[in-house]
């Protein structure tokens, strides 16, 4: 994709409610990196006491991935995660509009040689993430140490995905955008070395999913990682990020790469990524995206897990 352009057309009156709220956020975000955790713990907590319909969501979310602890556990852990949701909205403006080597003192990274192996023998690697509420924020970290491309999908205010984007490649500066559907583009770059972005935690409905358990409970899990490794012959290597609870910023590992995957079948590669993700999400649950209805399509004539969505 081109490199987004500031277009004359952002200035019509449609967008000066957008263009105040994120000045606005700029300013904020220029206050001490503690400040910003607080305040975003605050958000947080707004947003728990407003937000009913994605509340109800991630409570559902833990009660099936988390039976063994009780209501009041997993209570914590909900609160927990809204104020973690709420801190990563500073977040993605940090990533977005902080001098890189301010934000490059937040970064604690671990396992960087596994990226730089591949990028020296011209071997494709799929970086595989989750949907941690850090997302944003450990991509930009990583992006200053090397040059990651990423799946995307444009935001449907041309402004927000003018910003978006702006603010994402400013620190991968020969990166690729590659639209989410756009499979021989993502091929392609598979195959001239180089590493992506791509996570395969989320429910994207029945067509090209299996169903797998993913903790305990039957998912429909994504085949295209297998498929993206055997045809882009790129190594699949896990990437993990967290907030460290004492303030001093971020850990990112770069894991060993996956060994003998694609293995002998689809199912056995979707359980296998399945139990991966258990055994990170388990690591730092209260900092996962649990508000995605993760478990939405059912394996036929098996009962909804979810009430209604509005």
């Amino acid at each position: 994709m081109e490199r987004p352009r500031f277009r004359a057309f952002f200035l019509h009156p449609r967008f000066w409610l957008l263009w105040l709220g994120l000045g606005l956020l700029w300013l904020l975000v220029q206050l001490p990196y503690r400040w910003l955790l607080a305040l975003g713990r605050a958000l947080g907590w707004v947003m728990y006491r407003s937000a009913g319909a994605r509340r109800r969501i991630a409570r559902r979310n833990l009660e099936l991935c988390f039976p063994q602890k009780n209501e009041a556990e997993r209570e914590r852990l909900l609160r927990e995660n809204f104020a973690s949701t709420g801190i990563a909205f500073f977040e993605m403006a940090m990533s977005w509009w902080w001098p890189r080597a301010r934000l490059a003192r937040l970064a604690h990274v671990e396992g960087l040689e596994h990226l730089q192996q591949a990028q020296a023998e011209g071997q494709g690697v799929i970086l595989m993430a989750v949907h941690f509420t850090t997302l944003e924020i450990g991509a930009a970290l990583l992006g200053q140490l090397h040059t990651i491309d990423g799946m995307y999908r444009e935001h449907k205010n041309p402004l927000f995905d003018f910003i978006q984007r702006r603010g994402r490649e400013r620190h991968n500066l020969d990166a690729t955008a590659i639209e989410r559907e756009d499979i021989r583009a993502m091929l392609k770059v598979l195959r001239g070395g180089r590493a992506i972005w791509y996570a395969p935690d989320q429910d994207y409905g029945r067509k090209q999913s299996i169903f797998v358990p993913l903790f305990g409970v039957q998912a429909a899990t994504v085949t295209a990682t297998t498929k993206f490794a055997r045809l882009g012959k790129a190594r699949v290597v896990p990437f993990t990020q967290r907030r460290l609870e004492d303030g001093s910023g971020y850990r990112l590992v770069i894991h060993a790469p996956l060994e003998g995957f694609p293995g002998e079948s689809e199912e056995a590669d979707c359980l296998r990524i399945n139990q991966w993700i258990e055994h990170a999400v388990s690591a730092c649950p209260e900092q996962y995206l649990w508000a995605h209805r993760r478990f939405k399509t059912r394996p036929e004539g098996a009962p909804k897990l979810y009430g209604k969505h509005r």
